[in-house]
């Protein structure tokens, strides 16, 4: 099998991707805990780009990277790419979102998923963004998923991330977006070693 090497030392979001790129002929291994890329582009896409390319080059492997988070209309796009680092926990995160939106009527948002693959000399071959539209409740729902999820609703499936089963998440996400419109091309890329 192939090696992709995907830009996190996260093992959660490795094991998500595995998920996605199932049936597929690579072995996803985490970036070495000690390589750290700083994420200095002010989108999505250049942070992805960016992490991808860094740990391509300094492994001289292909990687994989995403970059995702949470855009609100009301609070100009915030968090937007400091979505992770908005407070100390995902209950932090929330509540100074929650907090900052008050009661404005508007309440509409977006979570945004950026993917980039850079083969081993750092240059980018795929780049895809997925966007899943949806709104902000004034009160967390459901028991599932991680960071915004319980505030997260999704109108056309009529519930929020957090209670959403893994599979229907995996659909209708900006993750399983971004996901859906990359597979086909990492289907045919032609790998060399």
């Amino acid at each position: 099998m192939k090696k992709l090497i995907v830009a996190t030392s996260n093992p959660g979001k490795l094991q998500e991707m595995q998920e996605y790129l199932t049936g597929l002929n690579w072995e996803l291994v985490l970036k070495p805990a000690e390589l750290e890329i700083e994420e200095t582009g002010v989108t999505f896409i250049e942070n992805a780009i960016l992490k991808a390319s860094s740990v391509a080059k300094a492994l001289d492997k292909w990687a994989i990277a995403d970059d995702s988070g949470l855009a609100v209309d009301a609070l100009n796009g915030a968090p937007g790419i400091y979505s992770a680092r908005y407070g100390k926990s995902d209950l932090d995160r929330i509540n100074r979102l929650l907090k900052e939106l008050g009661n404005n009527q508007n309440r509409q948002a977006k979570f945004i998923c950026a993917i980039a693959i850079s083969r081993p000399s750092g240059s980018i071959v795929l780049q895809t963004e997925g966007i899943c539209h949806g709104e902000i409740l004034s009160e967390p729902r459901g028991d599932g998923g991680f960071g915004y999820d319980p505030i997260f609703y999704v109108p056309s499936q009529q519930q929020t991330f957090a209670e959403m089963s893994s599979e229907t998440k995996n659909k209708v996400s900006h993750r399983g977006l971004a996901f859906e419109q990359l597979l086909p091309k990492f289907k045919e890329l032609k790998v060399d070693y």
